[in-house]
């Protein structure tokens, strides 16, 4: 295991900026998600780690050392890619063990190791299987055992279950976080799914046109996302200007499209317009006594089994609502709810 340090690091490819002086500390044994929409510079910043591009400026230390001028062979990490790529002529069993053949393992560490991490990932009984014999979550199974086996500094993840269908790749994304825990192996992961990112993430690095716009733990960045790229990207949001009319110790008053709002809020807010965020499933029925009222028409109702989805039309602008699916929502009905003060998110 090492601790990873990335250090100004800045890649192009021709007059793209794929990353742009990415600054990143990953602790020995941590788990972290690079997560951003197509062509945000994850991957290439992945590749950059491998050593398979070498980016134009700045240092990668795996603990101490540099690692800029050392070949992928001899950095000791390794990897799982999307397409699993698995030698179709070889075994279950083979596959685990090429790479310990290409570090010269005993043959008889070989062996011990093969056996250990099939019984860990749980392949007992298709050790002489081809990989053409194997489901999608089987096939990534191999690929995870084939990458872990070697003992590498770094665990590497490339999207890897992208190619799973939604089902398999909730139970699989599981394991994977458990026999990374199990082992405490340094780990590296990029995806482009959100909930992907919340469920195995220590921490998740949120990337944008190669910049990093947060760092931080899952719960921290979406419930307090640190600006509207990020409010945006994890989960949904309604974001909305406002105008400070009032302000104290505790709390401030915003006018905004959808009427005056009371904020709870701990930071000092020096600007007098500021942009605001809440997420759709924090509103609730409004009740007697309930401040932040907005009123309005449902537009879209999408019932979604353990909640219900809506669009909601308040004075010409559309607001996303989560309600839970106790009770049916119909198109055309009008719609009374209120936001607690302190599920205001204020965006930088």
């Amino acid at each position: 295991m090492a601790r990873l340090r990335l250090v100004n690091i800045t890649k192009r490819f021709d007059d793209v900026v794929a990353v742009n002086n990415m600054n990143l500390t990953v602790e020995e044994g941590e788990f972290i998600t690079l997560l951003g929409p197509s062509g945000c510079g994850k991957t290439t910043t992945l590749r950059s780690i491998a050593g398979f591009i070498q980016p134009e400026e700045g240092e990668i230390y795996f603990d101490d050392e540099l690692m800029n001028n050392v070949r992928p062979n001899k950095r000791f990490t390794a990897m799982c890619f999307q397409s699993y790529a698995l030698f179709p002529h070889m075994t279950v069993r083979d596959n685990i063990r090429f790479g310990l053949i290409m570090r010269k393992v005993s043959k008889e560490e070989q062996n011990k190791r093969v056996t250990e991490i099939i019984k860990i990932v749980g392949l007992e009984g298709l050790e002489n299987r081809k990989p053409a014999q194997l489901s999608g979550g089987q096939q990534q199974r191999v690929a995870l055992a084939r990458a872990v086996v070697t003992q590498p500094r770094i665990l590497l993840f490339d999207e890897p279950l992208s190619n799973l269908d939604a089902k398999l790749r909730e139970h699989v994304r599981v394991e994977i976080r458990e026999l990374q825990k199990r082992l405490k192996i340094t780990s590296i992961y990029v995806t482009h799914d959100q909930a992907e990112a919340l469920v195995i993430s220590d921490r998740i690095v949120v990337m944008n046109q190669g910049r990093v716009e947060q760092i931080t733990d899952p719960f921290t960045i979406y419930r307090y996302p640190k600006n509207e790229f990020v409010a945006n990207f994890i989960g949904l949001a309604n974001i909305f200007e406002g105008k400070v009319i009032s302000r104290d110790q505790e709390r401030i008053t915003l006018d905004t499209e959808l009427g005056q709002f009371i904020l709870k809020t701990q930071r000092e807010i020096e600007d007098d317009r500021i942009l605001v965020s809440w997420r759709p499933e924090d509103m609730v029925l409004a009740k007697e006594g309930m401040n932040n009222i907005v009123r309005g028409k449902i537009a879209q109702a999408i019932f979604m089994g353990n909640l219900t989805d809506l669009f909601l039309e308040i004075n010409g602008k559309t607001m996303r609502v989560q309600m839970g699916s106790d009770v049916p929502y119909h198109e055309g009905e009008s719609l009374t709810l209120s936001i607690p003060e302190e599920k205001f998110i204020i965006l930088a």
